[in-house]
């Protein structure tokens, strides 16, 4: 018998490096799934490798026994070496353990199946696979479709590709620039030379969309999706289709950077400054910077797109000697057709206010410029779309005699009113319950909403434009299956005029007959205590403004406008120029001054308890430990404080962030840190509920 090293997913209070010791009658290879017992259960296991050392404890003769491997799935190959390092790396950057990270990759089914009922569901997916190729030959017999001509910057981008060496490149494309188009090619030469592409999006909701692009290009071939909207059976038959080289091309969301791909040729990650890249359970770990990580040890060229890079990445592109030089830049600053970017106008709400009145601004959402505006498209009939980033009717509830506010009682949030069903729910615990007749404090009838969301915004529209027909999209109006797809679909069809949505709608979709954007509160992430706001918010709203414009034939008529009390920031004033560039230089000199990232480290201590008091001890304790450390000189601990929503669902939250100037240095303690923090974590005068450590946070 041979020892084996077995990942499996352990409790999250074992330590970081355990991988289990199992016996076997022979030396299966790294990388090979086996079912072995854990406890008082049978689990999904994957070999890791031999355990070439005696355990010391053999050596004075207090040898462990060993428990043997129950079955090994020989119908899967094994784990390729670059998935391996890929999980190791992960595991160990982000300090989770790897049998965590490597199980968590895999499909739940996957996890439950023994070798029989592996190899009957491999049986039927060699059926469907034979039926989707007949279905595949026969449209490719039909005829390829017509590749469109190429723009010279999407040619020169191509060459450049072609020719140089296999890199992480950050294709700086404008809105409607055809980066699609870029992808579509590059898919094109790799998988002529017998490779598998990889291509990663934000949302699912971008991923049926790309999806058809990509079949209506590629008719024979295999092409399939991962992402959490799948049914569990969906989701195991993608994934073999993928590890088994069947598939060609996969497409998803975050969790698709593990996917396992025996040729992998090509890695895109579209919109790649999305925030939704970074996972926020469990493994907290970044699928943009995996991604980078896989295609550098997989020699393989990796293809950053965005019209609004991060700024990690656009530093990373920046010239070498300035800190950057990670990445190839490569650009394309023009419409394809020659459309012009939309004009970007400013409403300044305080001369409108001083105009009109301020009760005309809380009477009505848009300002009598815009409103006419809107008009001029409706005559036209050009389709407009009206960005509000807050769903509901409104933020809160209030009485207007004794002040009262629909205050959630789990959560240190309000409750939102939802008029359609009557309702206050709890963005963030999910209660909700129906809306009082009258003020639960002191009686009084009259509860008015606050503030405005997109079904009050919706309601007005449709008064201040009557006929128009007016849409909205956003997650509560898509949350049945397949109502995105037909929403879309009704936009794209022409029958909506007014469009009002959150940023689900501002990125990635192609609207061909609108002309114009309006931004309707844009000024609250200006002053906002996260120092990433306003590039989230430049981004959002240069995303949004590129849904104007996108026919050619339209691009001269088409605007941008945002509403705002302050004119004059320099965000605004970028905007107007549609200079990305000079904001990230701005922005870059400012965190370069205050010394934040890309030009520091961090990492976010996240504790969860039943008191604030018990959080706030657990991190003091924790910092006490760190800087007693070896090194923890060169870092800098930053007191604990609440989260910036303390309470959630009855759980009193709290944080601390680690900062250094160095990657390495910052790891170092990390490393050594984290043993202590398990130990902490179940002594009774600080214990809590559950702690976390997130590594290159992108929310503090």
């Amino acid at each position: 018998m041979c020892r084996l090293r077995v990942l499996v997913d352990l409790p999250r209070h074992s330590r970081l490096d355990a991988v289990l010791d199992y016996l076997a009658p022979e030396p299966w290879p790294a990388g090979t799934l086996v079912r072995v017992p854990l406890g008082k259960r049978e689990v999904c296991g994957i070999v890791w490798g031999m355990a070439e050392t005696p355990d010391p404890a053999e050596a004075d003769g207090e040898a462990p026994v060993l428990r043997s491997v129950v079955q090994v799935l020989t119908d899967l190959p094994p784990f390729t070496h670059g998935w391996l390092r890929l999980v190791a790396f992960a595991a160990s950057y982000y300090q989770r353990s790897p049998g965590e990270v490597a199980l968590s990759a895999l499909p739940p089914d996957l996890r439950d199946l023994d070798a029989v009922q592996l190899a009957r569901r491999l049986k039927r997916l060699d059926k469907a696979l034979a039926t989707a190729a007949k279905v595949a030959n026969a449209a490719a017999q039909a005829g390829t479709p017509e590749r469109p001509a190429l723009s010279p910057e999407q040619q020169q981008v191509l060459d450049v590709l072609a020719d140089g060496p296999p890199q992480p490149s950050l294709l700086f494309g404008a809105t409607g620039s055809g980066k699609t188009e870029v992808y579509l090619r590059e898919a094109e030469r790799v998988l002529a030379a017998g490779r598998q592409a990889l291509v990663l999006v934000p949302e699912i909701n971008l991923t049926p969309q790309l999806e058809a692009r990509f079949a209506e290009r590629f008719p024979a071939r295999c092409i399939v999706s991962l992402h959490s909207g799948l049914t569990p059976a969906q989701r195991l038959q993608h994934w073999l289709s993928a590890h088994l080289g069947r598939a060609d091309l996969v497409l998803g969301t975050r969790m698709a950077v593990f996917a396992s791909l025996p040729r992998l040729g090509l890695i895109v990650v579209d919109e790649e400054h999305d925030p939704s890249y970074k996972q926020q359970e469990g493994a907290r770990y970044s699928a943009r910077d995996l991604a980078v990580w896989r295609g550098r040890h997989e020699q393989v060229p990796v293809l950053l797109g965005s019209a609004t890079p991060s700024l990690e990445s656009w530093y990373n592109a920046g010239p070498a000697e300035a800190g950057g030089g990670r990445y190839r830049r490569l650009v394309m600053p023009s419409r394809i057709g020659g459309g012009a970017l939309p004009a970007v106008r400013v409403v300044d709400l305080a001369r409108i206010a001083a105009q009109f009145g301020k009760q005309a601004l809380r009477a009505h959402p848009l300002a009598p410029p815009l409103l006419d505006a809107l008009r001029e498209r409706l005559d036209r009939g050009e389709q407009s779309l009206v960005l509000l980033n807050r769903r509901g009717y409104a933020p809160v509830l209030h009485c207007t005699n004794c002040g009262w506010k629909s205050a959630c009682p789990h959560c240190s949030a309000w409750r939102v009113f939802h008029k359609l069903d009557r309702t206050l729910r709890c963005h963030h615990c999910g209660i909700t319950e129906r809306v009082p007749r009258a003020c639960p404090d002191c009686g009084d009838p009259d509860i008015q909403p606050m503030g405005r969301g997109t079904e009050r915004l919706e309601e007005q529209l449709a008064d201040l434009l009557p006929g128009a027909r007016v849409g909205r999209i956003d997650a509560d109006s898509t949350r049945a299956k397949g109502s995105l797809a037909e929403q879309l679909a009704s936009v794209h069809a022409g029958e909506v005029d007014v469009l009002v949505g959150t940023q689900m709608v501002a990125k990635g979709h192609d609207f061909r007959r609108m002309t114009l954007v309006a931004a309707v509160q844009a000024d609250a992430a200006l002053f906002s205590s996260d120092f990433r706001a306003p590039e989230r918010l430049f981004s959002l709203l240069m995303q949004a403004g590129g849904r104007a414009g996108r026919d050619a034939a339209l691009a001269g008529r088409s605007e941008v406008w945002i509403q705002t009390w302050h004119p004059e920031h320099a965000l605004y004033a970028a905007l107007r120029r549609h200079d990305y560039e000079a904001f990230a230089a701005s922005q870059l000199a400012e965190r370069e001054s205050a010394g934040m990232p890309p030009f520091s480290f961090q990492a976010l201590l996240r504790a969860d308890a039943r008191t604030p008091e018990a959080a706030l001890a657990f991190l003091d304790a924790a910092a006490l430990q760190a800087q007693a450390l070896p090194g923890a000189q060169e870092v800098l601990i930053y007191p604990p404080v609440p989260a910036p929503i303390h309470r959630i669902a009855d759980v009193e939250r709290a944080q601390m962030l680690v900062e250094a100037s160095g990657r390495v240095t910052l790891h170092r303690l990390l490393a050594q840190w984290l043993p202590a923090l398990q130990g902490l974590s179940s002594e009774p005068a600080t214990r809590v509920l559950r702690w976390a450590l997130d590594v290159d946070p992108i929310s503090i």
